[in-house]
Parts: C-alpha cells; structure tokens; sequence
C-alpha cells in the first residue's frame, strides 16, 4: 500500500485501496510545516561552498571585475538541476543511490562512484583543515594551525553524536545562515556599483579568462555535493508526496543561497579592487584590503563568513565521503553506520595530518583532487542522468525532456571542465 500525505486526517475504510501519492489532493503547508523541510539542500550547498569556491571567486572579482558574475548564475542553474534529480533519486531509491546503482548498472559501478568520492572527499579535507585554520585565526587571531587543530577536534566531537545527520543538519543549516548575513552585509558596506554587477550577468569572456571560468564552474557546480543530496534525503526519509514542497522549502534556498553568496565574494572583490586600485587574489588579501574600506566591523563580518565556509564545508565534507565509502562497500549507507563513523575520522585526520606536515599551502595535493575531479566528476553527472530516467526506478518522478536537456548541457559543461583542467594540469 502506498504512502499517506500527512496532510489526510480521516480514516480510510478497511476495504479501499490507498491512492498513490500524486493522486492524493495536496493542501497549502503551514509556514512552520515548510520549515521542517529544511535541511539536506543546505547540507549540500555548505559542501559547495568551501575554500575553493571563495578563492576563485576572490580572484575573479579582483582581476575582471564583475564581468564574470553570469558563469556563478549558470552554475546555480546547472547545480540546481542536478540536485534535484538527485532529491528524487534519494526520494525513490529503496535503500541508497549507490546500492540502486549496483543493482541496476552492476556492482563495479557502484564501487567506482563509491571510492571516487571518497578519494575526492580525502583530498579536499586538507583545503578545508587550511581553509578553517586560517579563518578563525582572521577573526580571533593566533596561528592558524592550531586553529585547524580545534576545528578538527571540534568536527569530530559532532560526528561521534548518535544521530550524526541530524545534528550536521542543524549545525549547517544555522552557519549557512549566518554566512548570509555576513556576506550580504559585506557587500553592502562594500558599496558596490549595482548596475555594473547587474550586467556581470550577461555573458562575456574576457581574454585570459579561460581557466578562471573553468575553475569558477567547477567550484560552483559540484556534481560530488549533487551526488550525496539523494543520501541526505534518504536520511530525512522524504516522500514522493512531499516532492514539490521539499524543492520549494529547501532545494531551491539551499542550492541558490550559496550561488548568491558566491557571486557577493565577486561583488566585494570587485568593489575593492575599485575603489582602492589594490588587487586581491587571495581570501587574506580580500579582507585587508577590505578593512579600510569597510571598517574593522564589515572586515570582521567578512572574515566570520570565511571561517563559516570553511568550517562548514570540513564537517560536510567528511561526513559524505564517510557515508558514501561505506555505502560502496556494503557496510550502510547511513552517516550513523560504524564503517561511515570510522571513515569520516580517516578524512578529517588526513586533512590535520597533512596540514601539519606541511606548514605551507599543499599545492600538491590540491592538484591530485582536482585530477582526480576529472576522472570522477563526469562519472558521477552521467550516473546520476541514466538513474533518474530509469522508469522501473523513479516511476512519475522520472526526468521531464527539459530536464533532460538542461543535464545534458550540465554534463556536457563537466566533461569540458574537467578536459580543459587535464589539459591544464598535464601541461
């Protein structure tokens, strides 16, 4: 028997069939009912928007202005696509995207999605151990390695809680929040020229551009957080009835607050580069250039925000690859598993680890994860377009042609990434 919508309050007669979730009438949520929603959109957006993404965008803003606002607005677009097949997927998958994977395209596929993530998940930890450690020492100063040790410790305490995906939610949620407030009034105080950054958003590629495009989607456009939406949701066991108020509740805010974010960073970073002619290529630079021109109040919002993306992304981070690895090994795909619990302090302790051996940027390290992006990426954006049209797997929540076409340009553009980065990387 199919499910309910909580919405039916009257018996339903012994010798009746139940209707199936999208016959069943739907009536207008209350606001507080909406709010419940939230959550696994903003867990994902909090991944996308780590060290990464804020140092291209710093750099994007500072060397071309607002000229490349429009690739963060078709980035959102692209990622916005993607997560919802993969709510869907999480909707509709009986126990987890990467065992209905195994199941229907054979067990080494699963396997490969599995280990690929996590090999991505454990190279990105060190940018996150360095992204958090530096952060917290812009707002309270001290050396920023220690900072990364209790970041560290502190992300370790949460994920040791008993229902780990609960808690992460929360946490997340509320500093996805706060860099909202951070950055939107970062921007303000910046005194942007509003027009110009309005017609950033018409497309235009400025020469030399090339690669700071490709870096710019590819931060912004995460198929590996689009990719662990479906756990999220399977966490928060959603229903095909309650698919459209989830993408409004939480899909939407949660994929688009992060673009929006983004695409502030490029704002401010312009601002600053016009108004005090000094160039800001790095997220340290960005704030102390940023303090004479919007007051020790507006640099420390901004640095506040930089620690938020920075923390939040570790905790997420680790909290994937563990669940994802675990999944592909056939030991649960919850959060809360003991194989998940295990591999989530494997990543975190490799990212402190790292950073401690090495005191200066791991420059290496960043170009092995963004190799093995390249491999990993497109895999994942292909399995996630051939699930979601499976009509034995999703039924009525299968892929519209639009979607279909709106992926395909999406796969295309990380096939290109990931191309010209290999191009990149080898030469």
């Amino acid at each position: 028997m199919s499910e309910r919508t909580d919405t039916s309050t009257a018996p339903r007669p012994a010798t009746a069939p139940a209707a199936p979730d999208h016959d069943q009438p739907r009536r207008p949520r209350p606001f507080l009912r909406q709010l419940a929603l939230v959550g696994p959109a903003f867990v994902v957006g909090a991944w996308q928007f780590g060290p990464g993404n804020l140092t291209t965008a710093v750099q994007a803003g500072s060397a071309y202005g607002y000229t490349l606002v429009w690739v963060i607005a078709v980035s959102t677009v692209l990622m916005l696509v993607y997560t919802d097949m993969s709510v869907r997927l999480g909707i509709r998958t009986p126990v987890s995207l990467i065992t209905s994977i195994k199941e229907h395209l054979g067990r080494p596929t699963g396997w490969v999605a599995g280990v690929g993530v996590f090999c991505i998940t454990l190279m990105f930890s060190v940018g996150n151990a360095v992204g958090s450690g530096l952060g917290l020492s812009m707002v309270f100063g001290g050396r920023p390695v220690l900072w990364s040790i209790l970041a560290t410790v502190a992300v370790a305490l949460v994920l040791l809680a008993r229902n780990v995906y609960s808690v992460v939610e929360r946490m997340l949620v509320a500093v996805v929040a706060l860099m909202s407030v951070g950055f939107v009034t970062s921007a303000f105080v910046a005194r942007p020229d509003w027009a110009q950054a309005a017609y950033g958003l018409v497309p235009e590629l400025p020469a030399g551009s090339t690669v700071l495009v490709v870096a710019l989607v590819g931060t912004n456009f995460s198929i590996n957080a689009a990719f662990y939406t479906a756990y999220c949701t399977r966490e928060r066991r959603r229903r095909a009835a309650e698919y459209r108020d989830v993408t409004v509740a939480d899909t939407v805010p949660g994929i688009v607050a992060p673009g929006i974010m983004t695409a502030l960073v490029i704002v401010v970073a312009a601002a600053v580069l016009g108004a005090t002619g000094e160039k800001a290529t790095t997220i340290v630079g960005l704030a102390k250039v940023f303090e004479p021109l919007g007051g020790s109040v507006g640099a420390l919002l901004f640095a506040l925000g930089l620690s938020g993306a920075a923390f939040s992304s570790m905790v997420a981070n680790a909290t994937a690859g563990g669940t994802m690895l675990s999944d592909a090994l056939g030991r649960g795909p919850s959060s809360g598993s003991p194989t998940a619990k295990v591999v989530t302090g494997a990543i975190l302790a490799f990212g402190l680890a790292t950073t401690l051996l090495f005191q200066g940027s791991p420059v290496e390290l960043i170009v092995v994860a963004q190799s093995l992006t390249v491999l990993v990426a497109p895999v994942l954006g292909a399995l996630i377009l051939v699930m979601s049209n499976r009509r034995s797997l999703m039924g009525d929540l299968r892929n519209r042609p639009w979607q279909n076409v709106v992926g395909a340009i999406g796969l295309v553009a990380i096939i290109a990434t990931s191309v010209r980065l290999a191009t990149t990387l080898l030469s």
